[in-house]
């Protein structure tokens, strides 16, 4: 693995606060708990918050000289030349895309030991997954067919896109996707996708979207 991404940006409108931001039982706030565990993994985490700013607990990595925390702007395709605004909202493949961009221009040692490491996972602010769980569970998959270069979770329905795997050599298709106006992530990682069943314990500690899908989801934590 090259680095980590946490997705932070999005609009939380359903919400009404910032998903990042959210405490825990434990009295940790999500966007902590996703750096902690993240930090245990040993490379660059990054954080794609859309400008905002959000502080990071200085704890979550403080014994982690390996791991560290990035603030990320979006790719900047969103930029509007006429009103000289940023979009607020470009979705998730914009933060995808300046990591990619961010990790390719690192040098080998600010990456991680591993001078083979080529793969951005990616953790968004709807799940309690910690990071190095994710990571286990889908590293298994990475020797697999060349044009799978995503590798993310599924359940019976659906596809989890926001956390997965990103090998960096897509760095330039994904840009040119962004650049052509298109945003819908599941129809650019459609052909090269390689999607791994949910552990069941997990079905409950993502997607998190309201007050209350975010309190059962706390619940279920405390039950692992």
């Amino acid at each position: 693995m090259a680095g980590i991404v946490i997705l932070a940006g999005g609009a939380s409108k359903r919400m009404g606060t910032p998903k990042a931001t959210l405490t825990l039982p434990s009295g940790e706030r999500l966007l902590d708990y996703h750096v902690r565990h993240a930090s245990e993994l040993q490379v660059p985490i990054l954080i794609a918050d859309n400008g905002r700013g959000f502080y990071v607990d200085s704890d979550a990595t403080l014994s982690k000289p390996n791991s560290p925390v990035m603030p990320i702007a979006d790719y900047g395709s969103d930029f509007d030349a006429d009103n000289n605004e940023h979009i607020r909202t470009g979705g998730a493949l914009v933060a995808i895309e300046s990591a990619l961009q961010t990790l390719s221009g690192l040098n080998d040692s600010e990456l991680s030991n591993n001078q083979n490491a080529s793969w951005l996972l990616v953790m968004s602010c709807d799940s309690l997954i910690p990071a190095t769980d994710l990571w286990q569970k889908l590293q298994h998959s990475i020797i697999l067919p060349t044009d799978k270069r995503v590798i993310c979770l599924k359940d019976d329905s659906h596809l989890y896109p926001l956390l997965g795997l990103y090998h960096l050599d897509i760095e330039p298709d994904l840009k040119a996707y962004i650049d052509s106006g298109q945003r819908r992530v599941i129809p650019f990682i459609q052909p090269m996708v390689k999607a791994v069943p949910f552990t069941q314990d997990w079905q409950h500690l993502t997607n998190f979207n309201t007050p209350k899908d975010f309190k059962q989801a706390c619940a279920a934590l405390l039950k692992q």
